[in-house]
């Protein structure tokens, strides 16, 4: 089998290796069968068939129509976008940083996210939307003041990306405490549940504002991808082939900085998924260009597959999806120090 193929979409080719669609076909199939098994999992347990029937509208139970549209459904959706997100901006910071740690909640972005909500909650007592709104605009600022922070020169990438990111994330996160311990205590207790991260309660509220968003930022992504690929050459390389080097990284920083800010806003705070999605899928991959498209969905896969974990684990608890990942992430991340040589 040769190492390339050709998709053809009408006047439009695009060239691509053969392992890396073979995953992501996998990869897709896998996301369908999580979501149906999410589907029919909770309280009402339904088997495959009715949740075709359900979702087809041929349901013979009124009460199960209504909790797979009104609940579950909202609730994959969520999940499907929130790791969608995370998988490729994990893999766009990682490509800028040259680093593996080069993920959002490792160099500070999602605590940054974290913090605009949190203003939001403990002193104005803000709702769902302004909530949201806050979460994406403080992302948004944290990632232009750790880029300004990191330019030495005309450059900003690399390690010195990583540590201003780590520092200024730090900074937010003790300024996260000190409100949450000043605060009004019911204010304190729902910023610690949303700070958890969680898809409970998503409703069509969530999905619609996250998907509205992915389309937006996700063609401008895989439109600079190429781009990305040449930087990873270095940045005298990348300029020598008519690369806008720090154009090219600043947009693909705010792109996934949107990204970040699209899945806190919608799930609260996701630990690790845009850390290991990215470098699961390239190891799965082998392929050496930024894995955009295939890091997206390992980061869906790996949040369904975290939500199915958590709310079928043996303990009289739905414990929250952030919690989940962070105990998996953080055994991952464990085992990638212990085997590399260079982080």
């Amino acid at each position: 089998m040769s190492d390339f193929m050709v998709l053809r979409l009408g006047p439009w080719s695009i060239r691509c290796r053969a392992r890396a669609v073979i995953v992501c076909g996998v990869l897709g199939l896998l996301g369908l069968l999580l979501g149906a098994l999410l589907l029919g999992t909770g309280t009402l347990a339904l088997g495959p068939g009715e949740v075709l029937a359900n979702l087809l509208g041929h349901g013979q139970d009124p009460t199960a129509q209504r909790i797979v549209f009104r609940v579950r459904l909202p609730r994959v959706l969520t999940a499907l976008l929130v790791g969608s997100a995370l998988g490729m901006a994990g893999a766009i910071f990682q490509s800028i940083s040259r680093n593996a740690l080069g993920s959002p909640d490792v160099i500070g972005f999602t605590t940054g996210a974290a913090s605009g909500a949190i203003v939001q909650i403990m002193l104005f007592d803000a709702g769902p939307l302004a909530t949201s709104l806050a979460a994406v605009a403080s992302g948004l600022g944290t990632a232009l003041l750790v880029f300004v922070l990191a330019m030495k020169g005309r450059t900003s990438g690399g390690y010195r990306l990583v540590l201003v990111g780590i520092g200024v994330g730090a900074s937010l996160a003790g300024l996260n405490s000190v409100l949450l311990v000043t605060g009004n205590l019911d204010q304190a207790m729902f910023a610690q549940l949303w700070l958890a991260g969680s898809l409970n309660t998503r409703t069509w509220s969530h999905v619609l504002p996250a998907a509205l968003g992915l389309s937006l930022i996700v063609p401008v992504a895989l439109y600079h991808s190429r781009r990305v690929d040449l930087l990873e050459m270095g940045d005298a390389t990348a300029s020598q082939l008519g690369v806008a080097v720090e154009r090219t990284r600043l947009v693909m920083v705010l792109a996934a900085v949107g990204l970040t800010a699209i899945a806190t806003a919608a799930a609260g705070p996701i630990a690790f998924i845009a850390l290991a999605g990215p470098q699961l899928a390239r190891r799965l991959t082998l392929s050496p260009e930024v894995p955009l498209v295939s890091g997206a969905l390992m980061g869906a896969v790996l949040l369904l597959a975290a939500d199915l974990l958590g709310q079928r684990l043996p303990i009289n608890a739905n414990l929250p999806i952030g919690l989940v990942t962070g105990l998996l992430g953080g055994c991952y991340l464990l085992w990638l120090l212990a085997r590399s040589k260079r982080v």
